[in-house]
């Protein structure tokens, strides 16, 4: 694997090629003190077995897809799919798969890019789909562009697929969590959405204000609001580290895995969007550009 390395004054960036796998992003803590604020391997290797999509880049579909086919017009493409549901792409998707490294930027923001041509019907996706991921470091701020582009219509929804830790405690509990989200999609037990738009307002999943995570465990996608600059902040008062996520997507996903003390922020279009005619459109054709823009800023609260 080729692992590539950026930095500026606040934060130091590690990616691979595999996956355009966020490896390693370096904040200091309140102390001065260097702390890697994303779960992920030490050896490269390692991601080959890994089951979680540490850091990677997720798609051709990120989240969940309902039934065994995609419609697009008047033609049906078989797609994988455990108990009805097909995730992150299939078997295996971008986050399996081996980028082309593109370019390298130095300077005052430094960047790297990643490409990987996704050929006609792989994991059932009809057009050959050029994908292109940016990671660029402005200030305190690792901004991650998505692009792709489609010789066929065909669904695009991209996502980075990092597990945020914000100090090292053995639970996320503690974190102070503020989602500036009016709105979830109502989900099933099998995490599908209903098709139904639900408000968050006296729920467990309401952050409209900042508190603490506690016990709640989320898989849950909010519904963007448009009118407010930020979507996300959390916040670890132990290391004193905070952390701001802005998107123009109209979806985050927020995921508190049970076994790892972190988080995940899935800045995407609706989950199953291409089943629900009333979700946001996440068809491409020949001639459009998809694009993903994310912004994840950290700076420190005493």
């Amino acid at each position: 694997m080729k692992q590539v390395t950026i930095k500026n004054d606040v934060l130091e960036l590690t990616t691979l090629d595999y996956g355009a796998i966020v490896q390693k992003l370096v904040v200091r803590d309140k102390q001065g003190k260097p702390l890697n604020c994303v779960v992920g391997f030490e050896d490269p290797e390692d991601y080959r077995e890994d089951e979680r999509f540490l850091g990677a880049c997720v798609g051709r579909f990120a989240g969940r897809i309902s039934g065994t086919h995609l419609q697009i017009g008047d033609k049906s493409y078989p797609i994988s799919s455990e108990k009805g549901i097909h995730l992150h792409g299939g078997k295996k998707g971008l986050g399996r798969r081996t980028f082309k490294l593109k370019e390298v930027g130095k300077g005052k923001e430094p960047f790297v890019t990643y490409e990987y041509l996704s050929p006609h019907l792989e994991e059932g996706y009809p057009g050959n789909l050029k994908v292109k991921v940016t990671y660029q470091l402005i200030g305190n701020s690792l901004k991650i562009t998505h692009k792709a582009t489609t010789d066929q219509p065909t669904f695009v929804n991209l996502t980075n697929h990092s597990y945020f830790r914000l100090d090292h405690e053995p639970s996320p509990d503690h974190l102070r969590l503020q989602l500036f989200s009016k709105q979830r999609l109502k989900t099933g037990s099998d995490l599908l959405p209903t098709g139904e738009l639900v408000p968050v307002r006296d729920t467990e999943y309401d952050f409209q204000k900042a508190r603490p995570l506690g016990k709640t465990r989320l898989d849950t996608p909010y519904v963007v609001d448009p009118a407010s600059k930020t979507q996300v902040i959390a916040w670890s008062p132990v290391s004193g580290i905070r952390m701001q996520v802005k998107t123009d997507q109209p979806a985050i996903v927020v995921y508190t895995p049970q076994d790892l003390p972190s988080i995940c922020f899935e800045t995407q279009n609706f989950p199953d969007a291409p089943n629900h005619k009333k979700f946001p459109s996440c068809l491409l054709d020949p001639g459009e550009t998809y694009k993903n823009e994310s912004i994840f800023s950290f700076d420190l609260v005493p």
